[in-house]
Order: C-alpha cells, then sequence, then structure tokens
C-alpha cells in the first residue's frame, strides 16, 4: 500500500508541475557547450519562457511529456518513497537511543532513488525527447522526432533504452538522498520544537519547503547534465555523439559555459522542484496518515 500512496502523491504532484519541467528541460539545453554571450537567447527567464512557448508551440506545448512524466513519477516515487516508508516503519532510520539519524536517512534515500530512477530511465528519456520538441524557431538542443519506448528499442535494442541511465544516477542519488534526509530530519526537529500542534498538516508543508530549497542547491548541476546526456545525438549504435559519460559532461559544462552554466535553468527548477518536492512529499505524509488513521 506505500508504494500505491507513494506513487499517487507523486503524480498528483507533477499535474501541477509539468510546465515547470518543460520550461527547466529548455532551459537547461539551451547554449549547450557554447560560451555565454555566442548564442541566441530564446528562453530569458522562467517567465518569458512560459510566454514564448505558449505563444509559439501553443498553450498544450506546456504540458508536452505529460503521459511519460506521470508514468516516470508513479515508478520512480512508487518505489522510491515507498521503499523508504518501509525503512521509516521498521525503525531502521533511527538510532539505538530512538533519535533520527540523517545519515541513515540519507542512505536509504539514496539507495530508494537509485531503484525507482535506473528502472523508469527509459520513460524519463522519452520525456526529455518530449519536451525538447519545439518549433523551429525555438529550437534547443537536438530535437529527436521519435516519440515511443517501442521505436526507441527497434533501433538501439534493449540496452538503447538505458543509454544515460547511468550518468543519471548521481542527479537522483544527490536529489533524494537530500530531499529525504532534509524532510525526515527538519520535520523531527520541528516536532521537538513544537513548532506547530503535533501531527499537523503545517509540519509535513513547512519541512517539504525547506527541503525543496537543498534539493535545488544539491542537484541542479547534475539535473543539467542528465538532461543533456538523455537528450544527445547517437551514432547507429545509439552511442552519444557529444559526451562520453557523466564525468566528460560536467567538465564539458564546466570549461564551456563556466559555473553558471552547471546552474542553468535554476530559476526553472526551483519553481519546478519547490513546489514538486512540497506537493508530493506533504500528499505522500497526508495520504500515509490517513491510510494509518482508519487502518488501526
Amino acid at each position: 500500500m506505500d508504494f500505491l500512496m507513494s506513487g499517487l502523491a507523486a503524480c498528483g504532484a507533477c499535474l501541477f508541475t509539468n510546465p515547470l519541467e518543460v520550461v527547466k528541460t529548455r532551459m537547461q539545453l539551451q547554449g549547450e557547450l557554447q560560451a555565454p554571450g555566442t548564442y541566441q537567447r530564446h528562453y530569458r527567464n522562467v517567465f518569458h519562457a512560459f510566454i514564448t512557448i505558449a505563444k509559439v508551440d501553443g498553450l498544450a506545448a506546456l504540458q508536452k511529456g505529460l503521459a511519460p512524466a506521470l508514468l516516470y513519477q508513479f515508478l520512480m516515487n512508487g518505489i522510491r518513497l515507498g521503499t523508504y516508508g518501509l525503512a521509516e516503519a521498521g525503525g531502521y532510520l533511527h538510532t539505538a537511543e530512538g533519535t533520527h539519524s540523517p545519515a541513515r536517512s540519507a542512505a536509504a534515500g539514496a539507495l530508494a532513488g537509485v531503484m525507482g530512477a535506473y528502472l523508469g530511465s527509459p520513460i524519463y528519456m522519452v520525456k526529455t525527447h518530449l519536451q525538447a520538441q519545439a518549433a523551429s524557431e525555438i529550437a534547443v538542443g537536438h530535437q529527436y522526432k521519435h516519440q515511443a519506448l517501442t521505436k526507441i528499442g527497434q533501433k538501439h535494442g534493449l540496452l538503447g533504452l538505458w543509454r544515460g541511465a547511468l550518468g543519471g544516477l548521481p542527479r537522483v542519488i544527490v536529489g533524494s538522498s537530500t530531499q529525504l534526509c532534509t524532510f525526515s530530519s527538519t520535520k523531527d526537529l520541528m516536532t521537538q520544537w513544537e513548532i506547530f500542534p503535533p501531527q499537523t498538516w503545517k509540519v509535513a508543508l513547512a519541512a517539504a519547503m525547506v527541503s525543496g530549497i537543498a534539493v535545488v542547491l544539491a542537484m541542479t548541476p547534475f539535473d543539467v547534465v542528465s538532461t543533456r546526456l538523455y537528450n544527445q545525438p547517437t551514432d547507429a549504435q545509439g552511442k552519444g555523439l557529444m559526451y562520453r559519460g557523466l564525468l566528460d559532461a560536467l567538465l564539458q559544462t564546466a570549461r564551456t559555459e563556466g559555473i553558471f552554466g552547471m546552474y542553468k535553468g535554476i530559476g526553472a527548477s526551483y519553481f519546478r522542484l519547490g513546489p514538486h518536492t512540497i506537493l508530493s512529499l506533504f500528499f505522500w505524509d497526508q495520504l500515509r496518515t490517513l491510510y494509518y488513521t482508519y487502518t488501526k
């Protein structure tokens, strides 16, 4: 039941934040491996990107890739939050004295995140391709025309479906461990300090807000690189033509675009990851509270 509630919570958040994921993806691909000031900036900031996409591609384009995004969120977060919830319920995240352990929480979050992200990697790749697709006048990054897992599988085989998966894992390890560790730790501290009444939804909401900020700061460089690894063009064998792997992508991006290139789209990342973290963790916490309340 934990897995189902976790997946539903993530899907609920995804419905609201997918337009921000579209904006984030395009801003991260803009000016790929080009020095600042040498390329046309189609998207100047988050708000300008929203207006530009809606005006040129149409309002529906802001929900591009929604189907694979929902499927990915259900699969990835169902496994990630469900596994973490079981570890928490089993008492594995607390020390012998009964206090919350940030180290155990981070380790459990990272392990749970890796499991979910690796299994959902092919769906995430298709989502990235769809969200990058744009009219030629505002297109950024490589433009894939295919839209289905079957076509990728037919062209590059089973292994081709998991292209970029290893490069995307550090993003999830950093993001998941940071998210779940800060959420659990902040929630625990707020309960101890009695900032809000016990068992109130305000504790979960405040903890999720703190977690959202921490996740964006820690995860954005890996998120930028992950998007580019998934979206890069490939040869006939399915091998990437721009990057050899995660480290190569990090080095090329930093060398060509500077440190700010590593944080491209951080505004969109926060507006997307912040609300998504808040909504998914809040929904997850409330669904679990309701379930355990009515099944006692």
